[in-house]
């Protein structure tokens, strides 16, 4: 549990924060990559507090266990990023229309990217 007990003063609720919570807080903080406020945030706790815990364990000195987040042989091979393929946007296929007016039979495609321009042609055509 993260906290050892509640002092109860009125409506505010003051937490206390086990030595052992502190101490994974601030490993989780001294990782590559990981930002102070993200750590705050998964772990429930104010980041400014988070940051005089940081300052606090700087100044003592004392080594702070770091778990890795990625396992080690996962690591060592490369293998924390896997390339996925995405199947086409929806802006990328055209746009398909078919007009009938008057006996006649128009069909259109055109791209996506240029659906403003579709828009105005096609309200000029059935004007």
């Amino acid at each position: 549990m993260s906290t050892n007990g509640v002092i109860s003063t009125g409506r505010r609720r003051r937490r206390r924060h086990s030595d052992l919570f502190k101490a994974e807080a601030v490993g989780a903080c001294q990782q590559e990559g990981v930002s102070i406020a993200a750590v705050a945030l998964a772990r429930g706790v104010n980041a400014s507090l988070l940051r005089r815990w940081l300052a606090d364990a700087e100044r003592s000195g004392a080594p702070i266990a770091i778990r890795p987040t990625i396992p080690s042989s996962a690591a060592e091979h490369g293998e924390s990023f896997i390339p996925v393929s995405l199947p086409p946007s929806i802006t990328e296929r055209p746009i398909r229309v078919q007009v009938r007016r008057k006996g006649r039979c128009i069909s259109i495609e055109w791209p996506a990217s240029a659906a403003r321009e579709f828009a105005l042609l096609l309200k000029e055509l059935l004007k």
